[in-house]
């Protein structure tokens, strides 16, 4: 009885080994590699259709569904939301018009609510790996952007190439191209300009907004926005691996950090590596160099399992560093955080690095998980702090 128990316990470690080393050789393939990175195939809204936005509770007509070509001609798929107090004021001609995917967006009442109005604000939403622009936390999560001024602020939110109705498949650069597709659209057809944008990503969608941004700050003349915030981001892939695991429990690659020099030779398979900490440093020395005002946002739980809260401070001390001419090292900042963060008790802490340009802020949420949080107050906090900073007169 001993020997078959052995026998069988032997079979099933080997045949979990396996598994586990098939996994691995899978994983340096692009193909796969892009599945596991983006997750697009798994779109959480198989059951509703986007195109009818009133199934995901919104009112008839809040939301405009119509898409966005990029400069490789890939069309995005995006939600147009209006802010509801600004629906209320229009409700009967908002309902009286048709339901439904628009080819020309700017023919549409929402839309020249928000080209026509001064005082509009845009909040460009970059959301993070996996489902669509309707799935999830997501519909809660436009709600809470606007809600600090349901009379003002707009959200536009897109799925990236690949994803729900987009067409494409996902990469590094193509992510990229879509964003500031996504970018050109609300300064060059909707004229907002970009004092009165700000950026708002999770997740994966943090990566994507960092690169974006620190490619916009470079350019000459530079485009910085009225701020940026970001939920749960990662310092890069590379780390991000090391430490991620499914669900919270089941490791991928984080038991072959313990075998440094396996772990650094499947490093090397890396396609997409997605370097937000180098990236986030490259726009805050930028913006300290051009004198540009510039907010920075960074928000995380300590109990999200998806994205440790770990790399937000990493994240955190990239910016901070950068903005110092001289540079400052993580233990100096993390004394100068004893000194000077705001303990807010079971609700978390806050840390503000203030320079003569700028505001780099870390918010450390007790609870909050890694979805749950983008309907919390904290995050319509953030955007009116964003907004107000940059026109004092916004929320007068």
């Amino acid at each position: 009885m001993a020997t078959s128990f052995f026998k069988y316990a032997s079979i099933s470690v080997a045949l979990a080994v396996g598994l586990y080393a098939t996994l691995l050789g899978l994983l340096t393939t692009s193909t796969f590699q892009s599945h596991v990175v983006y997750l697009h195939a798994i779109q959480m809204t198989w059951f509703k259709n986007l195109n009818i936005p009133e199934t995901f509770g919104f009112l008839k007509n809040q939301v405009t569904p119509f898409s966005i070509t990029t400069s490789d001609s890939e069309r995005l798929y995006a939600w147009h939301i209006l802010p509801i107090e600004l629906y209320r004021k229009h409700e009967l001609p908002l309902v009286a018009e048709p339901t439904g995917f628009v080819s020309d967006i700017t023919s549409r009442l929402a839309f020249q609510l928000l080209r026509d109005d001064p005082d509009a604000r845009l909040i460009l939403h970059m959301h993070g790996a996996g489902g669509t622009v309707g799935s999830g936390y997501r519909v809660p999560n436009y709600r809470a952007l606007s809600a600090g001024q349901p009379g003002r602020i707009h959200v536009l939110t897109f799925d990236y190439r690949g994803f729900g109705r987009s067409t494409g498949t996902p990469s590094e650069s193509g992510l990229i191209l879509d964003a500031l597709a996504v970018v050109d659209w609300a300064m060059n057809v909707a004229g907002i300009p970009p004092s009165r944008i700000l950026i708002f990503a999770q997740s994966m969608g943090t990566a994507v907004s960092i690169a974006v941004s620190q490619h916009l700050a470079l350019q000459s003349p530079p485009v910085v926005f009225a701020g940026t915030i970001l939920v749960a981001p990662f310092v890069d892939v590379a780390t991000l691996v090391a430490t991620y695991r499914v669900a919270g429990t089941v490791p991928i690659l984080s038991p072959l950090t313990r075998i440094p020099l396996l772990f650094s030779y499947l490093q090397r398979f890396i396609r997409d590596k997605w370097l937000s900490k180098d990236n986030i440093a490259r726009y805050v020395r930028a913006n300290e160099a051009n004198g540009e005002r510039y907010r920075l946002t960074i928000i995380h739980a300590e109990d999200d399992y998806d994205i440790p809260w770990h790399h937000t401070p990493t994240i955190f001390w990239h910016a901070v560093n950068a903005s110092v001419s001289v540079g400052i090292s993580y233990d100096d900042l993390a004394l100068r955080k004893l000194e000077s963060k705001v303990d807010l008790g079971a609700a978390g802490s806050v840390m503000e690095w203030r320079t003569d340009n700028g505001v780099i802020r870390e918010e450390i949420l007790k609870t909050g998980l890694h979805d749950v949080i983008m309907g919390y107050p904290v995050i319509t906090m953030a955007v009116m702090r964003s907004f107000e900073a940059a026109d004092p007169s916004f929320t007068c």
